[in-house]
C-alpha cells in the first residue's frame, strides 16, 4: 500500500513546489536574537521572531530557569490532575490572572492546546460561536471540535459581527472569538465596539491575546488594556512563546467558573503533560519584570512606528498595523520567496508568506520588529529592503 500513497505524496509535494509553494527550513545555530547565525556560519538580523521584547535569550529569564533546574528537576512526567501540578504552576497561572486582569488561569503546552481545548467543554449544540474570519488555526480547529453552532463574521467588520450576532439570538448561550492582533496583517479589532455588541446581543466574548500580550497596550496588558476594557473578555488565551520569554507553554485565563470547569474537562490539559517546571519559572520571572518596568514595551513601540514610516516612505505597500507586525506585500507567492532569499544574502533574515498561510495573490514578507533591534539594525533592514525591492521591481 505504501507504494502507491508514497507515489501520491510525491506528486503533492512536486505541486507544491512547483507552485512555489514549498517551505524550506532555515538552520539557526546561535541562541534566538536580534542577531543570530545559521548554519552556514553567518551572521543575520533576525527579523521574522516572535521575540517582541527580545527575551528569548535574557539573562534573567535564563538564570531563573537554571534555578529551577536545581529545586524542582527536569520534567513532571505526568498530567496536572495526577501528580503534575509543581507550586510553580500555580504561582505562574496566579501571575498571569493578574497580568490580565482576571480571576483565574490554566496551563496549557502550547496556546494552540489551549485553542483547541476551550470551546468543546464549554459549549454544546444549543450554542452559538461567532467567530472573526481571520481568526488564528489553533481556534478554527478548536471550533471544529464543538457542537455548536458556528457563525463567521469578516475580519473585524463590526455590521458583519451584528447581522451574525442577530442569527445567532436562536442559541443558548453565545460567545464571539477573535484574535488581539491577527497575525498575518498586524490589525487589531475594535474591541470597544466588539463588547459593546455583545452586551447589546447578550454574548460572551473571548480574546486570542497570542500576539498581543507584550505587544499591545501601553504597559503591553493586550488589547483588553488598549480599549480600557480589562476583566471585560470571560476569555483570554495566548502564550509564553511569544513576547513572554519565546519558549512553550499556553494558557487560559478568565472566569473562575470557566478555567474549573476547563480544569475538569478540558482534553489537551488532562490528557498532555505538565509544562517544565524551568519554563514556568522563568514565566514568573517575566511578569516580575514586565510589572517593574515599561521600558522594554516603549522601546518596541518606537521601533516599530519607526520601522513602518520609513519603509512607506520609500514606496513598499505595508498593511495597516497597530502592532509590531509590519506586513510587507508583494502579493505574488515566488517573489516572496525570492525577496526573501535575497535579504538573506543582504544580512536579513524574513520568510515570505503565501497560501495557504495567508490568501491566494495576497503574498507577503512579514516583519516582526523587536524590544532587542537597535536603531542601526533597523535603518540596514531598510535599505536591504530598499536594494531589493528595486532589483526585483517592487520599487520604482
Amino acid at each position: 500500500m505504501y507504494t502507491d500513497f508514497q507515489e501520491f505524496l510525491s506528486k503533492e509535494l512536486a505541486d507544491i513546489a512547483d507552485a512555489g509553494l514549498y517551505k524550506n527550513e532555515r538552520i539557526i545555530v546561535s541562541p534566538q536574537g536580534a542577531e543570530i547565525k545559521v548554519s552556514s556560519g553567518k551572521k543575520v538580523l533576525n527579523f521574522c521572531a516572535n521575540n517582541y521584547l527580545g527575551l528569548s535569550n535574557n539573562p534573567q529569564l535564563i538564570d531563573a530557569a537554571k534555578k529551577a533546574l536545581d529545586t524542582h528537576g527536569y520534567g513532571m512526567s505526568s498530567v496536572r490532575f495526577i501528580c503534575g501540578t509543581s507550586n510553580v504552576h500555580k504561582e505562574l497561572e496566579q501571575k498571569i490572572a493578574e497580568f490580565f486582569g482576571t480571576e483565574d488561569t490554566i496551563l496549557y503546552a502550547a496556546c494552540f492546546d489551549a485553542n483547541g481545548g476551550v470551546f468543546e467543554p464549554l459549549l454544546a449544540a444549543e450554542d452559538a460561536i461567532i467567530s472573526d474570519s481571520l481568526n488564528h488555526a489553533s481556534i478554527i480547529d478548536g471550533v471544529r471540535l464543538c457542537k455548536a453552532v458556528r457563525y463567521r463574521y469578516q475580519n473585524a467588520n463590526m455590521d458583519d459581527l451584528e447581522e451574525q450576532l442577530k442569527l445567532a439570538q436562536a442559541q443558548r448561550f453565545r460567545l464571539i472569538v477573535t484574535d488581539g492582533v491577527f497575525s498575518m496583517d498586524g490589525n487589531v479589532p475594535p474591541m470597544d465596539k466588539i463588547f459593546k455588541l455583545a452586551e447589546k446581543y447578550n454574548a460572551m466574548v473571548m480574546i486570542d491575546e497570542s500576539h498581543s500580550a507584550g505587544v499591545v497596550g501601553k504597559t503591553g496588558r493586550g488589547v483588553t488594556e488598549l480599549f480600557n476594557a480589562r476583566g471585560k473578555a470571560e476569555i483570554i488565551t495566548g502564550t509564553l512563546g511569544k513576547a513572554f520569554g519565546g519558549a512553550i507553554g499556553g494558557f487560559t485565563t478568565g472566569k473562575k467558573e470557566i478555567i474549573d470547569m476547563l480544569r475538569q474537562r478540558s482534553r489537551p490539559y488532562l490528557f498532555s503533560n505538565s509544562i517544565p517546571p524551568m519554563v514556568a519559572a522563568a514565566g514568573i520571572e517575566m511578569i516580575k519584570m514586565m510589572s517593574e518596568t515599561n521600558e522594554l514595551q516603549d522601546k518596541l513601540h518606537a521601533n516599530t512606528e519607526y520601522f513602518n514610516t520609513e519603509m512607506q516612505k520609500v514606496g513598499f505597500d505595508i498593511k495597516p498595523t497597530q502592532s509590531a507586525i509590519c506586513a510587507v506585500m508583494l502579493y505574488d507567492a515566488k517573489l516572496s520567496q525570492n525577496f526573501a532569499a535575497k535579504l538573506l544574502n543582504e544580512g536579513i533574515y524574513v520568510i515570505g508568506f503565501y497560501f495557504p498561510v495567508v490568501p491566494k495573490e495576497q503574498a507577503r514578507i512579514r516583519v516582526q520588529l523587536s524590544a532587542a533591534h537597535e536603531r542601526e539594525h533597523l535603518d540596514k533592514a531598510i535599505a536591504a529592503f530598499t536594494k531589493v525591492g528595486k532589483e526585483l521591481g517592487v520599487l520604482k
